[in-house]
């Protein structure tokens, strides 16, 4: 059987399930409005509305943790529909589509087609989740996106993996203006998950939410920082208190930030880091109370240093008029090396000794 003919009966029985669940002697219906969906979440996980700010005393590594939370995703909501754009055994995605083959389409080498199709998932009532690489979500499906998913009323999430320098190749595979390129599209929400529980716990949140969602993903084995948690889409939180310097991170990003912040600590500086997982919409509030008596912020991504977390602090300081001055840490506007995560990372100068450094030497000079 070709592949379009087996996406077309995939779609088909997608269709009668819908037409099913929705008919006037249904016995189990799913609210789909954004707040039917929330209540739907709080009451079968029964998380505290007060999220913990604390780190585990140790990291820990959790293998496949967006694999887990979607299958756990999918046995609560009936219209989830998954996509892959035939990266499915390098996207966590064999346990979803082993435990729900008639809910999972394989598209291909076709990631406009693939938004295409979610699109109209979405606008038939389905909860369509379109995963791939970051670079193909974005540079090579652009446009479908910003058309299929983000005009309308349209509740979708694309997840993206490889994140900015986390894959081996060079710029092909590197989704380094991937979140500036999201953040750029109206109505999006885009979300950079820090940890393994953020993983999860951020597609939860993204199920719950409403409209056209990016969300970065973390594959393999994950290192977890946070105890487990509810996700606030929107919000950013306060991960470590010092006196002497202000660091925000997003996604990899905090991790790098936390570990510099300890480094720094060796050397008798004292950081704060806010992890912003979220960049837009952006926390401006708990940014502006933070910088308030620091003369400067780091701030640290895996991304490029144009369009990303160190433009959204920066628009936020100067929409307020504040003179709290950035030091932006990330893929400066050049295209990154190949090679491994640590050594592309040392290169750019976002290992933990050059960052730690660069803390130590502004706080000592301010």
């Amino acid at each position: 059987m070709s592949r379009e003919a087996r996406t077309t009966r995939v779609l088909l029985r997608l269709s009668r399930t819908l037409s099913d669940r929705w008919s006037p002697t249904a016995t189990s219906h799913i609210p789909l409005t954004a707040r039917g969906v929330a209540d739907s979440f709080t009451c079968m996980t029964g998380l505290s509305s007060v999220e913990s700010s604390t780190l585990l005393a140790a990291t820990e590594p959790v293998q496949a943790p967006f694999a887990d939370a979607l299958v756990e995703l999918a046995a609560r909501r009936p219209d989830v529909v998954v996509l892959s754009a035939d990266l499915s055994n390098y996207t966590d995605l064999r346990p979803f589509a082993t435990a729900y083959p008639d809910r999972f389409i394989q598209v291909g080498m076709a990631e406009a087609n693939m938004m295409g199709i979610a699109g109209g998932l979405a606008r038939a009532g389905f909860l369509p989740i379109a995963v791939t690489y970051g670079v193909f979500a974005t540079r090579r499906a652009y446009d479908q996106v910003a058309m299929a998913l983000a005009t309308g009323d349209v509740h979708a999430i694309v997840v993206a993996f490889l994140p900015g320098i986390t894959t081996p190749f060079r710029a092909t595979h590197q989704a380094t203006d991937d979140l500036a390129l999201m953040r750029a599209i109206p109505g999006m929400t885009v979300i950079d998950p820090a940890d393994a529980t953020e993983v999860a716990s951020s597609l939860h949140a993204a199920a719950a939410h409403h409209g056209p969602i990016y969300l970065r993903g973390l594959r393999g084995l994950v290192e977890r920082r946070f105890p487990p948690g509810e996700f606030h889409i929107g919000k950013a939180r306060t991960v470590r208190t010092g006196a002497d310097a202000l660091v925000i991170g997003t996604g990899l990003g905090t991790s790098w930030a936390l570990d510099a912040a300890d480094a720094a600590s060796q050397r008798g500086i004292e950081s704060t880091v806010i992890h912003a997982p979220t960049l837009k919409p952006f926390d401006d509030e708990l940014i502006l109370s933070a910088v308030e008596g620091f003369p400067v912020v780091h701030v640290i991504e895996n991304h490029s240093t144009v369009g990303g977390l160190a433009d959204a602090v920066s628009s936020a300081l100067a929409r307020a008029g504040t003179s709290t001055r950035v030091v932006a840490h990330g893929v400066p506007d050049v295209w990154a090396p190949a090679g491994s995560l640590d050594h592309v990372r040392s290169g750019l100068g976002l290992d933990t000794d050059s960052l730690a450094l660069a803390i130590t030497r502004e706080a000592g000079a301010s």
